[in-house]
Formats: C-alpha cells, sequence, structure tokens
C-alpha cells in the first residue's frame, strides 16, 4: 500500500459514498503495486459499479488531464501520496450541467 493519507481535491459525493472510495482505493492498493494504475482503476470501478450500480468510470496516474461530464452527487478526485484518482459516473446532460477539468502532474 502506498503510504499517506487520502487528500480530497474536490467532490460533490455524500460523505458515507466519499468514504467508500477512500477505502475501495486503499484497498486496491492492498492488492496491486502503485505502477499498476490500470488494475487499481478496475478494481476500484469494478466495485462501484457493484455497490451504486454500473456506469462508474476511473482513472487513476500521477500525470493525466480530464474533461468530464458526471451525474450529480457522483464525482470524487483525491490523491493517496503521489497518485491520484478521479472516480465519477458518466452522464449525458447538456454542458450546462456540473462538469470538471482536472490536469494532474505529479
Amino acid at each position: 500500500m502506498l503510504e499517506g493519507k487520502a487528500v480530497i481535491g474536490d467532490t460533490d459525493m455524500l460523505q458515507t459514498m466519499q468514504q467508500d472510495a477512500l477505502d475501495i482505493a486503499a484497498n486496491a492498493l492492498d492488492f496491486f503495486d502503485v505502477i499498476e494504475a490500470t488494475g487499481i482503476a478496475q478494481f476500484i470501478k469494478k466495485e462501484f459499479d457493484t455497490t451504486y450500480g454500473p456506469g462508474w468510470q476511473c482513472i487513476v496516474g500521477t500525470d493525466f488531464g480530464s474533461f468530464v461530464t458526471h451525474s450529480s452527487g457522483c464525482f470524487i478526485y483525491f490523491c493517496i501520496g503521489s497518485l491520484a484518482i478521479l472516480l465519477f459516473k458518466g452522464s449525458s446532460v447538456p454542458e450546462s450541467e456540473p462538469n470538471h477539468i482536472l490536469h494532474v502532474k505529479a
């Protein structure tokens, strides 16, 4: 597991869902080495799909940019050490709905 406390950068999730995201990410880091970003992302996505219904997307890494439209209440961006994790449930709503632009470079 990567040492360090999770630091939430941005979210609109309920507190309980946020805690689930942090706990699941910690579990993923128990199974995968920090350089296995795809495995970590797949683990987190599958857990959220199972718990909160299908349609979740997860991006993990130290250098990525994103521009996403997400369902309300279904977005979190956080870091554990130098590893950034973006988790959201996609949405096909018009551009006037919540969007998040992120660029991560660690």
